[in-house]
């Protein structure tokens, strides 16, 4: 089932259930999904998909982030919906497996200063789009090359 699928039928499931913020959440996601369609003019792939809920979610953190000290109550929906979001991407990984993927990358590339950070984040992001947050993944790689 691919993800448009999944979110017409969690948005079907939201109309029966009436979760409003559940509904507007999952029917923004399907609009931004279907305007990069019509942008490109073709179907997206399971990747594209995963890029755009991505960067949703990436959106969502970011406005919470501004939100957080002037209007909790706005910074709290944001977080909602990044939930809710999530639910539509693989899985996350967690800390560890990122440094795991991070120090394979090194090794691969033959890092050895800031100067290699691009060389060793163009290995590393394929594996890690929708699955962790870009910031994390570049301040580790950071640490690794300095540390």
């Amino acid at each position: 089932m691919s993800i448009q699928e999944k979110l017409l039928e969690a948005m079907k499931v939201a109309m029966k259930a009436k979760d409003s913020l559940r509904l507007s959440t999952i029917r923004m996601a399907r609009t931004a999904l279907k305007n990069a369609e019509i942008d490109t003019r073709q179907e997206l792939d399971a990747t594209e998909a995963i890029k755009i809920l991505s960067t949703l979610v990436k959106q969502r953190r970011e406005a919470a982030e501004a939100y957080r000290e002037t209007r909790p109550e706005l910074a709290e929906k944001e977080e909602l919906e990044v939930v809710i979001l999530q639910e539509f991407l693989p899985s996350q990984l967690s800390e560890v497996e990122l440094a795991e993927l991070v120090t394979k990358a090194v090794a691969e590339s033959g890092a050895s200063s800031m100067r290699d950070m691009g060389a060793v984040m163009k290995l590393v992001t394929p594996q890690t789009t929708g699955r962790a947050d870009g910031k994390l993944v570049s301040e580790l790689v950071r640490k690794q090359l300095v540390g």
